[in-house]
């Protein structure tokens, strides 16, 4: 019984630090439809950091993320730091160049991923200071339609992948076609419990 009571209690312990540490601007969005499966969501044009690293998915994510919290975190001219956002998306770059009605996406070690957080809204471009990083990009995105599947606990790349693959078929079962990169969007920090996490793969669309 005295173990059951410490695992609840260090399960609540961890939900709460899970909580007060995941308290940070999302990125905005309107949902336009909702299926069982996913969302169509609308997102309004907005700034964001990026870098371009080699890798699979995770593997890519943790590189590109050190290099772009640097910037966020002082990496800049001014010296600057700059609130957190989520989530944080990874775009696949191979994903360009396959025909995006096949629902199977194949990544190598040479592959190579976009890392990007998106700026606070109180930023401009104009505002933002500049990276100090030449491998850190400011740039803005135009407004976009994407095609949104939610997940929750872990996201490796096998999972991922998984959650794709099933985005791209339930879009194609309702005649949706999808014009844009595949991507994953991660919404926590590491010690974020698995229950607590969200997680999603979203595409854009027409």
């Amino acid at each position: 019984m005295k173990i059951l009571i410490a695992i609840i209690v260090l399960a609540v312990v961890w939900s709460l630090v899970g909580y007060f540490t995941s308290n940070v601007e999302q990125a905005e969005y309107t949902v336009i439809k909702k299926t069982d499966n996913y969302e169509i969501r609308n997102y309004p044009k907005h700034i964001v950091a990026q870098t371009t690293v080699s890798g699979q998915l995770t593997q890519a994510m943790s590189s590109g993320f050190s290099i772009v919290a640097e910037y966020i975190f002082g990496g800049n001219v001014k010296k600057e730091k700059i609130a957190m956002t989520a989530p944080v998306i990874v775009k696949d770059t191979i994903s360009e160049k396959i025909p995006m009605t096949a629902p199977v996406v194949s990544r190598t070690d040479g592959d190579s991923q976009i890392i990007s957080f998106g700026m606070p809204k109180s930023y401009t471009l104009e505002s933002l200071p500049s990276p100090t990083n030449p491998k850190v990009q400011i740039i803005e995105i135009p407004a976009q339609n994407l095609a949104v599947a939610s997940f929750s606990w872990f996201s490796n790349d096998k999972r991922i992948k998984k959650m794709q693959e099933k985005l791209l078929i339930d879009l194609a079962k309702d005649g949706i076609k999808p014009i844009g990169e595949l991507r994953f969007a991660g919404y926590n920090a590491p010690w974020t419990p698995p229950w607590m996490k969200r997680n999603e793969v979203m595409v854009e669309i027409k």
